[in-house]
């Protein structure tokens, strides 16, 4: 794999460290604006890859069986950080849908984002399955069983049915032959895939642009999880997290996962971006992805002004003082 050093930290003026990895830029014809690293080398998807996982979920009549408002049915694409409104909204979701909480794969946590974690210990409450960062998506895989009336049991297999069709579907939107594609187990228990970066870009312009998809039944799913998306960005992650930033922008559709993959994609320019930070740093994703947005002259200035808001070009100390700086090489 060849590495590119996209973004440098510096402590006092002193190189610090070091962040390798690859972008890929594409346009509506997934022509190449703009590449740095290798791009042609299978990478996995991790959480970025939770709006394909969904596309099953909502091929089915879901949202209306189950009387799911835009926040519960958001969930089933989120990287959910266990805020209030995450929790309310689970735990409504697992009551509609009749779930036992004990049935899905995913481990048992605490919230992702310290102050609701606090607030929880404090209170004496448990670990559950249900504050896992991918509950929500666990939820839609077992509620694709319910509307299909088959067995959950295994969802987290490649051989169950839900699996299956999440295989198709990126087959289909990243534009690789499903022999090609690599498979492994994520975080959280369920199959993850890898393509190569330019065919992530790809998957990612078809949620910008589902005119391209051919399939009536595929494309009428994305344009749901899109809006959905668009509808609920404190969903997706929380505030303050640069998925939640970037989908206030209701051009932009975006999604990160774990070990420094992010993608998004502009709807009205038919830009998609792809990337890995090989470090594995979501530190750097703000500042790297508002400097992308530049160098591609983005129009919309408060969404590159917010991102840079998240303070992601400063290294601090445990005090909040800045004692460095990231530097982005692009």
């Amino acid at each position: 794999m060849e590495h590119h050093a996209i973004a440098i930290d510096y402590r006092n003026g002193l190189q610090e460290n070091v962040h390798t990895g690859s972008i890929c830029i594409i346009d509506e014809n997934h022509e190449l604006i703009y590449s740095a690293g290798d791009i042609h080398t299978p990478l996995f998807y991790r959480s970025a890859m939770k709006p394909i996982q969904a596309v099953p979920v909502f091929k089915t009549d879901i949202i209306e069986k189950y009387n799911l408002t835009n926040q519960e049915a958001a969930l089933f694409i989120a990287s959910q950080r266990g805020e209030s409104y995450h929790e309310t909204s689970l735990n409504s979701v697992r009551v509609k849908m009749m779930v036992d909480e004990n049935e899905l794969v995913c481990a048992k946590s605490y919230p992702l984002n310290e102050s609701p974690k606090v607030r929880y210990i404090k209170e004496g409450k448990e670990k559950r399955k249900l504050m896992h960062n991918c509950a929500g998506k666990h939820l839609g895989f077992m509620g694709f069983a319910k509307m299909k009336g088959i067995p959950s049991d295994g969802y987290e297999s490649m051989d169950h049915p839900i699996q299956q069709e999440i295989l198709h579907s990126l087959s289909e939107l990243a534009e690789v032959k499903e022999e090609d594609i690599i498979s492994g187990v994520d975080g959280c228990g369920v199959p993850v895939h890898a393509v190569p970066l330019q065919n992530m870009a790809i998957s990612y312009m078809k949620f910008a642009d589902p005119e391209k998809i051919e399939s009536n039944e595929l494309r009428n799913s994305v344009e749901k999880i899109v809006r959905l998306m668009s509808a609920s960005p404190e969903i997706i992650a929380s505030e303050n997290f640069i998925c939640t930033v970037l989908l206030e922008d209701d051009n932009i559709v975006a999604k990160g996962g774990a070990e420094g993959v992010y993608c998004l994609a502009l709807k009205r320019e038919k830009i998609s971006i792809a990337l890995k930070v090989l470090s594995g740093s979501e530190r750097v994703w703000p500042i790297l992805v508002a400097k992308l947005l530049e160098k591609i002259n983005y129009s919309n200035e408060e969404t590159i002004s917010s991102l840079k808001s998240l303070d992601s070009q400063y290294i601090r100390n445990d005090f909040g003082e800045i004692v460095g700086e990231t530097k982005i090489n692009i």
